[in-house]
C-alpha cells in the first residue's frame, strides 16, 4: 500500500502526543508514538506484569471498549493507517477503528471497526475528505498495540506567513515529500527533511555503496512551488561515507510522479551546480545558485553515493 511512503503525521518526532487514554495498566499510551520499531525483551518486567514496548490496557471486565486520544504533530490529509501489533500475540485487540477531528470540531469516523491480527502490522486505507489534527484509536474490547501510525499529507498554513516570506520549501512542515529515490539501503530519504539536526547516522539518507557507473538521486516535492534562494546540504555524523560532492536540479510539473520525473523527458534544469562536499558538515549556498523560475520537485544528484543528513531548500513561493 503505497500510503506508507507519506508523513507519519502522529509520529513523536513531529510533535505528536497521545494526550488522554482510557486506560494503560500494562503500558503507556506514549509508546505508540515512538519513530522506533517496537522491540521485544523477554525477561523484561515490571511490578504490573510482562514490559511491552507498546500501549497496552488491562483485561476488561465490564462492557464498553478502550480508546486513546493523540494530538497529531502536523495536521494533514489522513491517506492510511498502520495498527501495528508487533509482539503482542495473546493480547492484541480482536478489532479497532479510527475517529478524527480538526480543532474542537465534532469526532468523524475515519476507518470503521475492523479485524486486527497480531504481531503484524495491520495497514488501512483512509479516505478522508479534509485535513484533521486529532485521532482517536478505538479498541475493541482491549488489549495492546505496539505503534500505531498515522499517514497523510501536511496541510501547511500558508496564510498565516507574510506573502514573501523566506521558508524551507522542502520541509516536512510545510509539506515537503519525497516522492523516489535511486536506492535507500541503509535509510529513508523521509529524514532529509525532518526537523532539526540528525541525531545519529542512522537519522538520514544513506544508499549502498555503488560498484557501477553512475550516481544516487532523490526527488523532492516542495510544500509549494516557489523559486529558491539558499540552500543547505549537511553531512552531519557521514563521515567515512559521505558523498563526494553534489547537485541539485529544479523541475516545475506541479501534480508529476515521481515515476514521470525519473524519465528521460522529464524538465529539470541546474539549481546548484556539482559541488565537491566534505565529511560531518553543514555547507551552505547562496552565491552559487543558479537563477530560475518557479520549481515544484527539485532533484538531489550525488556523487557517485553515500549519505547526506539533511537538505534545506530556502525560497519564497511562487
Amino acid at each position: 500500500m503505497d500510503f506508507t511512503g507519506l508523513i507519519d503525521l502522529a509520529s513523536a518526532r513531529l510533535g505528536g502526543k497521545a494526550v488522554e487514554a482510557s486506560d494503560e495498566f500494562f503500558a503507556p499510551k506514549e509508546n505508540l508514538l515512538s519513530p522506533a520499531k517496537a522491540v521485544w525483551i523477554a525477561d523484561k518486567y515490571t511490578a504490573r506484569g510482562k514490559w511491552m514496548d507498546g500501549w497496552e490496557s488491562r483485561r476488561r471486565r465490564v462492557p464498553g471498549n478502550d480508546w486513546c486520544v493523540i494530538q497529531l504533530g502536523l495536521r494533514g490529509l489522513i491517506k492510511g493507517v498502520n495498527v501495528d501489533t508487533s509482539f503482542f500475540t495473546g493480547n492484541f485487540p480482536s478489532q479497532a477503528s479510527l475517529d478524527a477531528r480538526d480543532g474542537r470540531g465534532p469526532w468523524t469516523e475515519i476507518l470503521p471497526r475492523t479485524g486486527l491480527k497480531g504481531d503484524c502490522d495491520n495497514l488501512f486505507p483512509v479516505e478522508a475528505d479534509k485535513p484533521y489534527d486529532q485521532v482517536r484509536l478505538n479498541i475493541f474490547p482491549d488489549g495492546g498495540v505496539a505503534r500505531l501510525r498515522v499517514y497523510g499529507a501536511v496541510s501547511p498554513d500558508w496564510a498565516a506567513l507574510p506573502k514573501n516570506a523566506e521558508v524551507d520549501l522542502a520541509a516536512v512542515e510545510n509539506g515537503g515529500l519525497p516522492l523516489l529515490a535511486s536506492d535507500m539501503h541503509y535509510s529513508h530519504p523521509r529524514n532529509l527533511i525532518m526537523p532539526g539536526r540528525s541525531k545519529n547516522m542512522g537519522d538520514g539518507w544513506e544508499t549502498k555503496r555503488r560498484r557501477g557507473p553512475g550516481w544516487d538521486w532523490v526527488i523532492l516535492k516542495l510544500g509549494a512551488p516557489g523559486r529558491i534562494r539558499r540552500i543547505e546540504v549537511d553531512t552531519n555524523f557521514f563521515k567515512g561515507n559521505y558523498p563526494d560532492s553534489c547537485m541539485l536540479e529544479g523541475a516545475h510539473s506541479p501534480g508529476a510522479s515521481g515515476a514521470e520525473l525519473a524519465g528521460e523527458s522529464a524538465p529539470w534544469t541546474p539549481l546548484l551546480p556539482k559541488t565537491r562536499l566534505s565529511a560531518h558538515k553543514r555547507h551552505y549556498f547562496q552565491k552559487t545558485v543558479v537563477p530560475h523560475g518557479p520549481v515544484s520537485h527539485v532533484r538531489l544528484n550525488i556523487y557517485p553515493d553515500g549519505g547526506v543528513s539533511r537538505l534545506r531548500l530556502f525560497g519564497v513561493r511562487a
